[in-house]
């Protein structure tokens, strides 16, 4: 990665929204469908150099192929880890997978659904569909699934054609264009525990999840190979807080964090970054965790960049921790300074404002500024209108320009 040296970097956090012609084939991915595999890669082939030219000509620094091969951030593995079959939804398959993980921890955005039960019952459906193309229909909510995904043999990494396609098209991209750099996101080991909780071959929970690190070993080992930088996405470390159970809770964070440094086993700590984040969907957040409970966790993560909500109105004022919590040497902070939920662009002069917030405390030379989350974390979940999403982004590179003007001068 690379320090701001003489001006604020930007980036964002990985997903933007997809357009309507790979809309198309998410949908039939998505949905199990079969699809025209070809036809598709040639549309990829037109819509990723696309994306990443209008990244670059936005003003972005550091950009990414928008994740438009992919249904989601989390789902993408699902054609990409073997070990696993498609088993019977039991009662306790089914408890595990709507708990997500083993033991006493629940997830905190269960509390808030049942405090917010009315908000939730209409936002949701709502959500899915706002700013969805209409000819493009969104499949109803899901129902408690008949099946569900089970490990009952030992996990292997099978995606490297599939990723390597991925890695080629988005090279040439990057070739076209003048940018700092590209980097590549890729779900964390918890994650992929957390959308696939049910083991039935590993002895343990920990064993499950160390079999997932070492797997995703190898596409972590692809991207930086290909020389891309990696972001790690992991957002489920925040989910299962539960104040009143706050030792466990740790207890836990610290073994999520030893399996994520597991799967980084011989990346170099400069061509990686982490993002977490609330789950942040345009909702309360009453029962997030703070920040400054876990940070200092987080920063056993071996990545050299930290990517961290900081314009979620829950959290913005969690900038005034790194009034007494260090930042550590040779690392990088990339607070979002754009939110991803609303349809308000921000002012650049409110960019650049929360840039110098974080830069008068940890340094202007380790801050890239960025967004809050990914605008579309999958091709149902569309955050804003795109028309809004490019406002944003280029909100964020006119407000680094303002910021860099005031933290180096003329």
């Amino acid at each position: 990665m690379k320090h701001s040296a003489d001006r604020i970097l930007t980036t964002h956090v990985g997903s933007l929204l997809r357009p309507v012609d790979v809309l198309g084939f998410m949908k039939a991915k998505g949905d199990g469908e079969a699809y025209d595999k070809q036809a598709f890669a040639a549309v990829l082939d037109q819509a990723v150099p696309e994306v990443v030219r209008e990244q670059a000509q936005t003003g972005i620094d550091l950009v990414d192929d928008g994740e438009f091969g992919r249904t989601s951030f989390m789902t993408y593995l699902n054609g990409r880890l073997a070990g696993y079959e498609m088993r019977p939804a039991t009662k306790e398959r089914l408890d595990l997978f709507l708990k997500k993980q083993p033991g006493p921890l629940m997830p905190s955005a269960a509390r808030e659904r049942e405090q917010f039960a009315d908000f939730y019952r209409v936002w949701t459906p709502v959500e899915r569909s706002v700013y969805m193309p209409p000819e493009i229909v969104v499949p109803p909510l899901p129902t408690s699934p008949t099946e569900l995904a089970v490990c009952t043999a030992p996990i292997r990494y099978t995606g490297l054609e599939e990723l390597r396609q991925d890695l080629n098209r988005f090279k040439a991209a990057l070739d076209e264009v003048d940018v700092e750099g590209g980097f590549v996101t890729a779900a964390s080991a918890p994650l992929a525990a957390w959308g696939r909780p049910n083991n039935e071959y590993y002895a343990t929970y920990e064993e499950y999840l160390f079999a997932l690190a070492d797997a995703l070993n190898t596409e972590y080992r692809a991207i930086t190979d290909a020389g891309l930088d990696l972001q790690i996405d992991s957002p489920e470390l925040t989910h299962l807080y539960d104040p009143a159970q706050e030792g466990e809770y740790l207890k836990w964070l610290d073994l999520q964090v030893e399996a994520i440094n597991r799967s980084l086993k011989g990346i170099p700590e400069d061509k990686a970054r982490l993002h977490i984040c609330w789950g942040s969907w345009n909702a309360p957040h009453t029962t997030d965790v703070p920040l400054r409970l876990i940070i200092n966790t987080i920063f056993k993560i071996k990545t050299q960049g930290y990517s961290l909500e900081g314009a979620n109105d829950r959290h913005e004022h969690e900038v005034l921790i790194w009034e007494d919590v260090r930042l550590p040497e040779e690392k990088i902070l990339l607070p979002g300074v754009i939110g991803h939920v609303s349809n308000v662009v921000e002012h650049p002069e409110l960019v650049a404002w929360r840039i110098r917030l974080y830069a008068e405390r940890v340094g202007k030379e380790n801050v890239i500024a960025s967004t809050d989350c990914g605008f579309s974390q999958g091709w149902t979940s569309r955050r804003v209108h795109p028309q809004v999403q490019w406002a944003k982004l280029q909100a964020l590179a006119d407000g680094a320009r303002i910021a860099t003007q005031q933290l180096w001068g003329a």
